[in-house]
C-alpha cells in the first residue's frame, strides 16, 4: 500500500469482526512500531498484548466505558518507559520524549494495522492508574494509548481536515 493512501485512508475504526488476528500478522504490527524514530534511539516504548476478555472489560471500563474495546480480537496497549528516557535527558526526557516516542509508535501501529487490512483506533481518553492497575505495570511505565485492533465491521467516512493555510505558518522576519 502506498504511504500517502495510507495515511488518507486509514480510519478510527470502533466495530470489529470476530475474527482472529494470526501471530504473524501481530508481529509484523509490533515490528512496524518499533521501527518509530524515538529521542536518542531510546525506544522507550513497551506494548502489552490483551486477547483476554476479561482484561478487556477491565479496559473498557477504565477508558470510560468505550465498549469497542472489548470486541476486538487484540489489543494493544502502548506504554512510554519514563524511566528509560529521563536517565539520559532527565524531566524533559520523562515529560515528553518518552511519550513523544510513544505516540509515534502508536501512529506505526494504525498504519501498518490499516496497510495489512485491519481497522485500529487510538483510544487515549482512559484512566493511567486504572489501565496500569489492570495490567500491573511496573512504577515508571505509564500507559498512553489502548489501540483494539481487528478486521473492520464499519466503513467511516472521511473526517473534515483543517485547511493547511489554517495550520501551517511561515517565520517571521524583523
Amino acid at each position: 500500500m502506498d504511504l500517502f493512501e495510507a495515511i488518507k485512508n486509514r480510519r478510527s475504526i470502533r466495530a470489529f469482526k470476530q475474527e482472529p488476528i494470526s501471530d504473524e500478522v501481530l508481529r509484523k504490527i509490533l515490528e512496524a512500531a518499533c521501527w518509530a524514530p524515538s529521542a536518542g534511539n531510546l525506544q522507550p516504548w513497551e506494548f502489552v498484548i490483551v486477547k483476554d476478555p476479561i482484561i478487556k472489560k477491565e479496559l473498557c471500563r477504565a477508558a470510560l466505558n468505550q465498549y469497542f474495546i472489548h470486541e476486538a480480537p487484540v489489543v494493544i496497549v502502548v506504554c512510554a518507559n519514563l524511566d528509560r528516557s529521563s536517565r539520559k535527558y532527565g524531566s524533559r526526557g520523562r515529560d515528553l520524549y518518552a511519550i513523544c516516542d510513544a505516540s509515534a509508535a502508536t501512529q506505526n501501529i494504525l498504519l501498518a494495522a490499516h496497510a495489512l487490512g485491519l481497522g485500529s483506533c487510538w483510544i487515549g481518553a482512559f484512566y493511567d492508574d486504572e489501565v496500569s492497575k489492570v495490567l500491573e505495570l511496573p512504577s515508571g511505565v505509564k500507559p498512553i494509548a489502548i489501540v483494539p485492533i481487528g478486521y473492520p465491521d464499519e466503513k467511516p467516512s472521511p473526517p473534515s481536515r483543517l485547511p493547511l493555510e489554517r495550520v501551517v505558518h511561515r517565520e517571521k522576519y524583523k
